[in-house]
C-alpha cells in the first residue's frame, strides 16, 4: 500500500460515520466487558482472563514482551497481571531455553480449566444476548467485525 493510500483523507460525512462506528464499539465493548467481568469466577479479572484466553486461542510458550505487545500494554502492567496469574497457578513463568534473560508464559491445566468456566459461568449472559437477537444478524455482522479487527490489527501502530 503506498503512502498516498494509508493517509487518504476522507470526508466530513464518512469521519463522522467512521468515529460514530468506532463509539458504537467502545460503548459495546464497555457494556460487554463489564458483563462479562462481574461474572468471572476464582476471582479473575478481565484482563487476567484474557491472557488466558490468549494462550489457549492461539498458544502459549509467549514472552511477556510479546504478549504485552498483543494486548498493546506496558511490560509492567503484564508483568503485573502475570504474577496475579501465576499466584493462582493458572501460568507457570520459566525461563527461556534459548536466552537466559528472558522468560516464557505457560498455561496450566489449571488455566485452561478456568478460562473455561470462565466461558460457562458468562453464559446465563450469553443466553440473554441470544434470545435479543436473531442468529442470521449476527452471522452477518461478523465477517466485517473480523474484516475490521484484522485491519486494526495489522495497522497498530499507525
Amino acid at each position: 500500500m503506498s503512502d498516498s493510500e494509508k493517509s487518504k483523507p476522507v470526508s466530513d460525512e464518512d469521519a463522522d460515520l467512521f468515529f460514530r462506528l468506532f463509539n458504537e464499539i467502545g460503548i459495546i465493548d464497555q457494556l460487554a466487558s463489564s458483563a462479562f467481568e462481574r461474572a468471572l469466577p476464582h476471582g479473575l479479572t478481565l484482563a487476567q482472563f484474557t491472557v488466558l484466553n490468549h494462550c489457549v486461542r492461539l498458544g502459549d510458550n509467549r514472552t511477556p514482551a510479546q504478549l504485552a505487545r498483543a494486548f498493546q500494554l506496558t511490560r509492567g502492567t503484564l508483568t503485573s497481571t502475570l504474577g496475579r496469574l501465576e499466584a493462582k497457578g493458572f501460568i507457570r513463568i520459566e525461563a527461556d531455553q534459548k536466552d537466559g534473560r528472558s522468560k516464557r508464559v505457560f498455561l496450566t491445566r489449571e488455566g485452561r480449566a478456568a478460562r473455561e468456566g470462565a466461558i460457562r459461568a458468562a453464559r446465563p449472559h450469553l443466553d440473554r444476548v441470544a434470545g435479543a437477537f436473531v442468529r442470521d444478524d449476527v452471522h452477518a455482522i461478523m465477517p466485517a467485525l473480523q474484516k475490521l479487527r484484522a485491519w486494526l490489527d495489522q495497522n497498530r501502530d499507525m
